[in-house]
């Protein structure tokens, strides 16, 4: 590879420079410290395990964006993280082993095979929050809450959050028994809206309810007033699509009341991550961007792969991302404190000092002088004046 090519990155690969490192690291201790408060422990994972522990329970997309190799001990399948999630879930089931609701939180660097639709880094920082052990609404409706303060810390603007249940679509398939050639063409088929061949697709439904109802999945997404549409033309649908109706009912009650400032959107055929999601799934989003900012759901039972079975819901969303699109306070390095190239006495005692006290001090190097402090963000210099060492203005 000729010389002036080693610098690049591969496509989607990026480093992050000191200004933006700051931000992203100010950002990072802030809402770490938040899940903090809100009584959710941090945990770190490692950036690669074996294959089959990193995939369990997170379906085909997940294998697809992980990297893979062999590991030259073992010669088994490794894979790098592409989703901190099941790594947690197997601390929490497994690991950890604890009895009742348990809160874990994580924030940690992911690699994907391809970007995201309408992105192009396949490096993401992801941060995120899981809450385990308990099937109420109350947990999802702590969860979103979490995630919508989350971005106020990061003063993300114009959030709305878009909301639905794959529990109901999930109901309605298994009662209508439909093969598994059928059953991914009708998901297919929903995700793009596509109403006439939704209905060709369960038109010969030895139930014909059932196949209205699936037809009305299509048309079911707008406000809340979608859920009361909702009753009426799922009436006589499983008890599962029911009780998944009245989930949602109670999140929305219960966010409209504590988030009013928040717009929800419903959409009852939205099924992102269908083979992973077994109840409520979220999503956060702001204007101008295709994609969502944040995300998250319950996905129950992930652990039993692990040994343990255990309910479970929680968001993520990219770190880097939200500080790119927030208004996150600039964590601006203090003005630095530029300590000349000396062994005069007492000068290591003074600049050890003013570290302590959380001050940035940079010592010059020898053959440097005053006039490279500002270039090293100096705007102040330590002198030895009146038989002490003093900090002064850079230019004094």
């Amino acid at each position: 590879m000729p010389t002036v090519d080693r610098w690049l990155l591969p496509d989607g690969i990026d480093e992050v420079l000191p200004r933006e490192a700051v931000r992203i690291e100010a950002a990072r201790r802030q809402l770490l410290d938040l899940f903090s408060r809100w009584g959710y422990d941090l945990v770190i994972t490692p950036h690669i395990e074996y294959l089959e522990s990193l995939l369990t329970g997170a379906g085909h997309d997940l294998d697809l964006q992980t990297f893979k190799m062999t590991d030259q001990m073992s010669g088994r399948m490794l894979g790098l993280r592409a989703d901190i999630t099941p790594q947690v879930a197997r601390i929490d089931a497994h690991t950890l082993g604890a009895e009742g609701p348990s809160r874990l939180c994580y924030c940690g660097s992911v690699l994907h095979t391809l970007p995201r639709p309408l992105s192009t880094s396949r490096s993401l920082i992801q941060l995120g929050a899981e809450l385990y052990g308990d099937a109420s609404s109350a947990s999802d409706v702590e969860v979103i809450s979490l995630m919508l303060e989350t971005l106020g810390v990061c003063q993300v603007e114009g959030v709305h959050l878009d909301i639905g249940h794959v529990g109901i679509y999930r109901g309605l398939v298994q009662a209508a028994n439909l093969d598994e050639a059928t059953e991914r063409a009708l998901f297919d088929a929903l995700q793009r809206k596509a109403a006439d061949e939704v209905a060709q697709l369960v038109g010969d439904l030895p139930q014909a309810s059932l196949g209205a109802m699936l037809c009305s999945l299509v048309e079911l997404s707008g406000g809340v007033e979608v859920l009361d549409r909702a009753h009426v033309l799922l009436d006589g649908a499983p008890e599962s699509v029911m009780a998944a109706l009245d989930d949602l009912a109670e999140v929305a009650q219960v966010l409209a009341r504590r988030y009013p400032g928040v717009p929800l959107y419903f959409d009852l055929g939205e099924l992102r991550g269908y083979h992973y999601h077994t109840g409520v799934v979220f999503a956060a989003f702001v204007p101008g961007v295709g994609q969502s900012v944040a995300q998250g759901g319950r996905y129950d039972d992930i652990g039993r792969d692990f040994g343990r079975a255990r309910p479970a819901t929680g968001f993520s969303t990219d770190l880097r991302f939200l500080v790119q699109r927030g208004q996150i306070v600039d964590a601006e390095v203090p003005a630095g404190i530029w300590a000349p190239h000396s062994a005069e006495v007492g000068l290591q005692d003074a600049v050890a000092q003013l570290r302590a006290q959380g001050e940035r001090v940079i010592v010059a190097l020898p053959g440097q002088g005053d006039s490279d402090a500002a270039q090293h963000g100096c705007g102040r210099r330590l002198v030895f004046a009146a038989g002490s060492w003093q900090v002064v203005e850079l230019n004094s």
